[in-house]
């Protein structure tokens, strides 16, 4: 059984950046824009902020109304936009229905969008000549390459299609020579795809959807996804207990891809501030 530690990975990355931001004339900035009361929000702009300080980072948690318009929060992301003391800024999703995400988003000036979400950014990804890449999917590639793992050459399968991690993801992989194939609810099929797969990522919020028997032996699975069953416990969108032995490499849930994807936010804020300066 080979754990692909994220919690390991993510506290190297950490340390890395910290070590590098003693040398600075003045910490990176990250501000973070949280609207509204989503207990599971809070929680991770909770260890966002936790992770900046540890980073030695300045970290701005800007807590907002779920009430607030959407004028009110675009002249929000505008001034910190202006702000030469913020190189980053995240808007916590998901936001109150009344409010349009990607207009938010596509607000925030791409230099300073440390999520990769703005169309400039994910239109650079696409090109690969990307200056901030989403940061889940850039984890993804951190975790393979600390594991040896390349990917050049390899059939790779995503479940999952969203803007956040599934397209991403598959650009990641292509971007590094692998060979891709996105699967998503319509995909016929998927576990005949899966199968014939050397790396395989799954973000599709469905408990324990890929199956031992899914898996080719020696193959590295990424499990992104993270769900609460009845019972309080959490698990991924992998059956890990039938998986483990089978595949090459295999991430945790908790404590796999999640703690990568805040040390990669910090990671693009110092890319955001090296460019800002």
């Amino acid at each position: 059984m080979n754990i692909i530690d994220g919690k390991e990975i993510a506290k190297n990355l950490r340390l890395k950046i910290a070590d590098e931001v003693k040398a600075l004339e003045r910490p990176p900035g990250l501000a973070v824009i949280l609207v509204g009361e989503d207990p599971a929000s809070a929680v991770y702009v909770r260890n966002k902020e936790l992770a900046c300080k540890q980073a030695g980072f300045f970290s701005d948690k800007i807590i907002k109304s779920e009430n607030i318009t959407e004028e009110q929060l675009l002249e929000e992301v505008e001034r910190l936009n202006n702000n030469p003391h913020i190189d980053g800024i995240l808007v916590q999703l998901p936001l109150p229905s009344h409010i349009n995400a990607n207009k938010v988003i596509e607000h925030i000036s791409p230099f300073k969008d440390v999520d990769g979400f703005h169309s400039e950014n994910i239109g650079k990804l696409m090109q690969n000549k990307s200056h901030l890449r989403p940061c889940t999917p850039k984890g993804v590639m951190t975790m393979l390459d600390s594991v040896n793992c390349k990917v050049e050459g390899m059939n790779c399968v995503v479940i999952g299609a969203s803007n956040i991690v599934g397209r991403p993801m598959a650009m990641e992989l292509l971007n590094a020579r692998g060979t891709v194939t996105i699967c998503n609810s319509k995909t016929k099929d998927v576990a005949e795809k899966v199968r014939q797969a050397d790396i395989v990522v799954v973000g599709v919020g469905i408990p324990q959807m890929v199956k031992g028997d899914w898996i080719k032996e020696g193959a590295i699975v990424i499990d992104v996804g993270i769900n609460r069953l009845e019972d309080g416990s959490l698990v991924g969108d992998v059956d890990f207990d039938a998986i483990k032995d089978i595949a090459g490499g295999i991430t945790p849930v908790p404590g796999g891809v999640g703690p990568m994807t805040i040390a990669t936010l910090l990671e693009n804020t110092l890319i955001a501030y090296k460019q800002n300066l």
